[in-house]
């Protein structure tokens, strides 16, 4: 494994702050297990343009590996920035890499595992932290609203939900937690995302929701004028008496480098795609 070259991967953005920090977590990860580790995106980020990137393009997965087969590299090792498993992983990028075994046949990818795993409390643990820092000076119980950002795969849904029990439990009689999406797709077969943070939000009364954010980067999204941030405005708007509070993103936490560091330790033994 002393050649292969480990790749951070996330979803992509257009937003630089996410591409930004991507690379600050392939450089603190590189340190924690004292390897190489370079950032890389699966789609989109190359839309950025350099100058906003300290002068450096983002990479994409496909360019990006085909840029370093005709190197010489090989040996890879995909260290994914997702809490579950999402078609990015499941079907998008092995489509790529078979693709690329086409003109390298002898490329070898292994996919470490993804941030949530039900044995592994920690990624409940830090958000509950995030929580615990917003909603410190609000009485209890404290309302929380465990917001991802919604997708057409039950198992990606799962895993908020498992984080939402968690939170439950860890808070107790302190808190009522309640999952949400940003959005979702149209349809009684995508029932199973639940409710969405809008609906959740018109739904209070009043008081103070604490809105714990299960994105990992800034972008469209997740930014400080992103998607979520506008749906929690347009529900105060709409409800004087109502008002929220967005923890910080989970990749701000410390801890998330320690998770980062153990899927890469599992990769390292994984079975290539």
């Amino acid at each position: 494994m002393s050649d292969t070259r480990t790749l951070l991967l996330d979803n992509g953005s257009l937003e630089p702050a996410a591409t930004l920090r991507l690379r600050g977590l392939a450089a603190a990860l590189a340190a924690r297990v004292g390897a190489s580790v370079e950032a890389v995106s699966l789609l989109h980020s190359s839309g950025i343009v350099a100058e906003k990137l300290g002068g450096v393009p983002a990479e994409i997965f496909e360019p990006a590996l085909g840029r370093r087969l005709a190197g010489g590299t090989r040996d890879f090792l995909v260290v994914p920035l997702f809490f579950g498993p999402s078609r990015a992983l499941t079907e998008y990028l092995p489509q790529r890499v078979a693709k690329l075994k086409t003109r390298a046949p002898d490329l070898r990818v292994r996919l470490a595992p993804v941030l949530f795993d039900e044995t592994d409390a920690r990624l409940a643990e830090m958000l509950a932290d995030h929580v615990r820092a917003a909603a410190a000076d609000l009485p209890a119980p404290w309302r929380v609203a465990l917001v991802d950002h919604g997708s057409p795969v039950p198992e990606v849904t799962a895993v908020r939900d498992a984080l939402a029990s968690r939170l439950a439990q860890i808070f107790g009689p302190a808190a009522r937690v309640t999952g949400c999406c940003m959005e979702r797709r149209l349809g009684a077969e995508f029932d199973f995302n639940g409710a969405l943070l809008g609906e959740m939000l018109a739904q209070e009364t009043g008081g103070t929701v604490t809105v714990a954010m299960q994105f990992l980067l800034p972008g469209r999204h997740a930014g400080a004028d992103g998607d979520v941030a506008k749906i929690c405005a347009q529900a105060e708007a709409a409800n004087p008496r109502l008002r929220t509070r967005l923890t910080p993103l989970v990749a701000e936490h410390p801890r998330l480098i320690e998770i980062l560091a153990d899927r890469w330790t599992a990769g390292r033994t994984a079975t290539p795609l």
